[in-house]
């Protein structure tokens, strides 16, 4: 083990559609913003305050497509994945940064009826109890639904 680690996990509400690129050979990435908040009380004033940081998410390929296909703008999503931050240069020639977070696992969890995306046609919802992982979906068993011989 190389005794780092490079991991985020947030909870947070998309800022707008996912946005697609497509490239020769097939592959895609989408990505998207992500609104998390904070609130706090001021000690000086006691009045509470509110704060959003907007994260920048990048999915690959499947998840991608996965995501563009059902995920709407204010949809509340778990996002897990790691930090990466890419070098640029502007109009100007100037050196400009973008730190991204590079999703490797996600859930939605905005019931469809209730996304403010939807308007009059439901989308099916594929993650009840999924999760998505890389480029394929695994769902997780349900409790009670195993068909075994064992005794107890």
């Amino acid at each position: 083990m190389s005794g780092t680690l490079n991991k985020v996990m947030l909870i947070g509400h998309t800022g707008d559609e996912v946005k697609m690129h497509y490239f020769e050979g097939g592959n895609c990435v989408g990505r998207f913003p992500l609104a998390t908040n904070d609130s706090y009380v001021n000690k000086a004033t006691g009045e509470r305050v509110n704060t959003t940081e907007w994260h920048n998410i990048v999915v690959r390929n499947k998840a991608a497509e996965i995501c563009e296909k059902y995920l709407a703008k204010g949809d509340k999503v778990y996002i897990e994945g790691r930090l990466k931050t890419r070098k640029w240069q502007d109009e100007q020639g100037k050196d400009r940064y973008s730190t991204e977070i590079q999703c490797t696992e996600f859930t939605f969890l905005t019931p469809k009826a209730d996304s403010p995306g939807v308007s009059g046609e439901q989308k099916p919802n594929p993650t009840n109890s999924s999760v998505v992982t890389g480029n394929a979906q695994k769902t997780e068993p349900q409790i009670g639904t195993e068909d075994d011989d064992l005794p107890f």
